[in-house]
């Protein structure tokens, strides 16, 4: 009877664990709870303005200073390492360098802000996402952004390719299907571009993109007229 007992309350208290980390996401308390002060760009965006370090630094940091008692335990001292600076800040527990502290001061604590739950979230979140793997990767994807024609960069800015794609018509006619209908008429793609269009190709409502200016008007038009 008593293992029934123990073996019950076992299996309760992984349950109700497991439910506290299912209720929050790290990401949007991320957001909602740390973004006021810290960037969450990756990599930074860097401003003689902010009021502490970006998120990206602190991770990096963070992870890298550490000292586990063997490397499988790095993350969970993280973990534990930010929960407890975070609620209880001091400069003797602080990793940063002697000119950073000067630059932003020491954390004030933000037991008032955050629940220790929401802040393992916070923290678990924020050791998967800024990792030098997925820094490497968005590096990777923004030099083959900046590789594209003008116009390709707006249609992907602007989701036309949700709709558009490249042969196939799907939910709009396809990028060919556009090219093969108006040839050089550039100024009528502009125009359904700025302004909308109903039952044109028999596949529904274009929303208007009014939002553009004139000179990326012109500019996803003529990509249009040159895409296949």
């Amino acid at each position: 009877m008593k293992i029934y007992f123990l073996t019950l309350l076992l299996f309760l208290s992984a349950c109700s664990e497991q439910k506290t980390l299912v209720k929050y996401d790290g990401k949007v308390l991320l957001e909602t709870k740390c973004a006021s002060c810290h960037n969450l760009d990756m990599p930074p965006t860097l401003s003689k303005d902010e009021v502490a370090p970006p998120m990206m630094a602190v991770a990096f940091h963070v992870r890298s200073f550490v000292e586990p008692t063997n490397e499988s335990q790095r993350i969970s001292k993280a973990i534990e390492f930010v929960v407890d600076y975070v609620e209880n800040p001091s400069l003797e527990k602080s990793f940063c360098d002697r000119e950073s502290l000067q630059h932003y001061g020491l954390m004030p604590s933000q037991k008032e802000n955050v629940t220790t739950g929401e802040l393992k979230a916070i923290a678990s979140y924020m050791f998967k996402h800024f990792t030098q793997e997925n820094l490497t990767q968005i590096q990777k994807d923004k030099a083959a952004f900046d590789t594209l024609p003008k116009g390709e960069k707006l249609a992907l800015k602007y989701k036309c390719i949700g709709c558009h794609k490249m042969n196939v018509d799907t939910v709009g006619p396809s990028l060919v299907s556009i090219e093969k209908r108006y040839k050089t008429d550039e100024k009528s793609i502009s125009f359904s571009i700025k302004n909308g269009s109903s039952m044109k190709w028999n596949r529904g409502v274009m929303p208007a993109f009014k939002q553009l200016n004139q000179e990326e008007l012109q500019t996803l038009s003529e990509w249009v007229l040159k895409s296949k």
